[in-house]
């Protein structure tokens, strides 16, 4: 896609670039049930590394983690679109493409609950121990 608007140059054309990426974000939370279950499930473990104290170190963690995971979905729903865009017709390699998308988010998804675990475990079994021994 070519910039229609010659005359937009330097930090205006900058921070233009970040309306059509906040655009994009919004369309696909308005359309992608996946991404807003993502971000729910970001939304609670945040809440809850914070409840329970979680270093900071493992905070970040928790954030790069999190961050992965939306930005592979969202790349995920551009290639679906992409593929949508270029056939309306079954084809196995648009197929391949999407299920390869989609197996990146997997990928990732799974590694967020792997490392979700690790950083949570022993926090968890200190609280509960705490709220049982009370």
């Amino acid at each position: 896609m070519v910039w229609k608007d010659k005359k937009i140059k330097g930090w205006r054309r900058f921070f233009h670039s970040f309306r059509y990426a906040i655009k994009g974000l919004i369309h696909a939370l308005q359309s992608e049930q996946n991404i807003r279950i993502h971000l729910a499930i970001a939304f609670g473990v945040i809440i809850c590394a914070y409840l329970l104290s979680i270093p900071f170190v493992q905070k970040l963690i928790l954030f790069l983690t999190i961050g992965m995971v939306i930005a592979l979905e969202l790349m995920n729903t551009a290639v679906e679109r992409i593929v949508n865009l270029v056939t309306e017709d079954y084809h196995p390699l648009a197929k391949q493409a999407k299920d390869v998308a989609a197996a990146a988010v997997l990928i990732a998804s799974i590694m967020a609950v792997i490392i979700g675990v690790l950083i949570f475990y022993k926090p968890l079994i200190a609280y509960f121990v705490e709220v049982v021994t009370k």
